[in-house]
């Protein structure tokens, strides 16, 4: 039976929007406070955002060049790119193009901070929403017994961080599975709950919850999360205002990202963000150039704008990876939309990043080339992707225990 005090502390936990702090490995701390300054306005920092529900790859960068493309697609169909025309793609490359949506990442693409990377998935693919997003969050396709995630493994190389309070921050109601394991990671939802009555309310609900002697483990994670709090609440990350004219969209994306840009001008020491957003899974009425695929795509792609015009400078110091479980089938089906697929796009932005190319092998849209005559093709493992920006960017000293058994190829996203 469970007790009230677990009621409550639970209902504060989740009012407090810091739903998800536990650790894989068990209750043994919510927050580790820091011992040390936390001045990190040269760290490098990566964004993680995980669109949830297997996005269209062949929607969002079209392949308009290969003529297979629009025998394969009919109201899901975005017409090639044409001077002067309305509700087309928007050129890359002379082979490939934007969805219409995405004019704000065309801009980014223009200055060659945007890289893609298609035909990117998993080598053990698999079609379940459950499975496939696992595989990724772990970084260990086709087993599923792993405990952890890929991210935390990293964090464990990365030792001289461990006294950074916010190193490692998911803007998510609970602790995604990618951050799971035995290191310290945080799931904030927002910053309001930091101003819910101020000292009083927060120190009182925690004392409450949390009463008991020093020997007691529920009391002393109590007590670091009260000091990770007041922290966060001195710094105050949301005093920070978008700069250089950003406008983030209001809705999904847009808060949480104008939170991470927060948190990064406030100088916590943040080194890992994750976020998500859903939607993605269109079975029926997917759309063309408009519709309900294409307003999530208007969303992602303002907010990554916006994200990367507000941190300005800050931005040499920042990649953004986007993810999704897997991509749609290359025919659509007979409700106007796409089933379960195998391969996607993944959009990578930063200041250090070899933007305005489309990376990865084409496999091609031909029956023959198609991954079980459906599919597109895997030619990326998203471990490629992940490893560089890891090793290059993030200066992990090992990727061999961030991925076990896979040795990450080169693509050369990153200077």
């Amino acid at each position: 039976m469970t007790q009230p005090n677990e009621i409550s502390r639970r209902n504060f936990v989740t009012r407090a929007g810091l739903a998800g702090l536990g650790l894989a490995v068990g209750p043994q701390l919510l927050f580790r406070t820091a011992r040390a300054a936390e001045e990190a306005k040269d760290d490098p920092v990566l964004v993680i955002l995980f669109q949830r529900g297997g996005m269209d790859g062949l929607s969002a960068v079209v392949p308009y060049a290969d003529p297979e493309y629009r025998k394969l697609r009919r109201t899901t169909l975005i017409p090639a790119p044409k001077k002067g025309a309305e509700n087309v793609a928007l050129s890359l490359d002379g082979r490939f193009g934007l969805h219409p949506t995405l004019g704000d990442l065309h801009a980014d693409w223009a200055a060659k901070r945007l890289a893609v990377v298609h035909a990117i998935g998993s080598l053990n693919s698999s079609r379940s929403h459950f499975d496939a997003q696992d595989y990724w969050e772990t970084g260990t396709p086709g087993v599923k017994g792993t405990r952890d995630g890929w991210i935390n493994r990293y964090l464990a190389t990365r030792e001289g961080d461990r006294q950074k309070t916010f190193r490692a921050v998911a803007v998510t109601s609970m602790l995604p599975r990618a951050m799971k394991g035995a290191e310290r990671a945080l799931a904030i939802q927002n910053f309001q709950a930091f101003s819910m009555g101020g000292r009083d309310f927060l120190g009182q609900a925690f004392e409450g919850m949390y009463r008991g002697g020093d020997d007691d483990v529920a009391h002393r994670s109590g007590r670091e999360a009260l000091d990770a709090i007041e922290r966060l609440k001195r710094v105050n990350p949301a005093k920070f205002q978008p700069e250089h004219g950003a406008q983030y969209p209001r809705a999904r994306v847009g808060p949480q990202l104008l939170m991470i840009a927060q948190m990064i001008k406030a100088d916590l020491g943040l080194r890992v963000a994750f976020l998500e957003c859903g939607g993605w899974d269109t079975h029926l009425n997917q759309g063309g150039p408009t519709g309900g695929l294409a307003n999530r795509l208007r969303e992602v792609g303002g907010g990554l704008h916006a994200f990367a015009t507000d941190l300005g400078d800050r931005m040499k110091n920042v990649v953004v990876v986007t993810m999704t479980e897997f991509g749609r089938t290359a025919k659509e089906n007979g409700t106007n939309g796409t089933d379960h697929g195998t391969a996607s796009v993944s959009f990578v932005l930063g200041g250090q990043v070899n933007g305005g190319k489309v990376y990865g092998k084409w496999p091609g849209l031909t029956p023959g080339q198609l991954w079980q005559k459906r599919d597109l093709k895997v030619t990326t493992d998203f471990r490629d992707v992940l490893g560089e920006v890891l090793t290059k960017h993030m200066k992990a000293p090992d990727v061999k225990t961030v991925f076990p058994k896979y040795k990450p190829k080169k693509v050369g996203l990153l200077g």
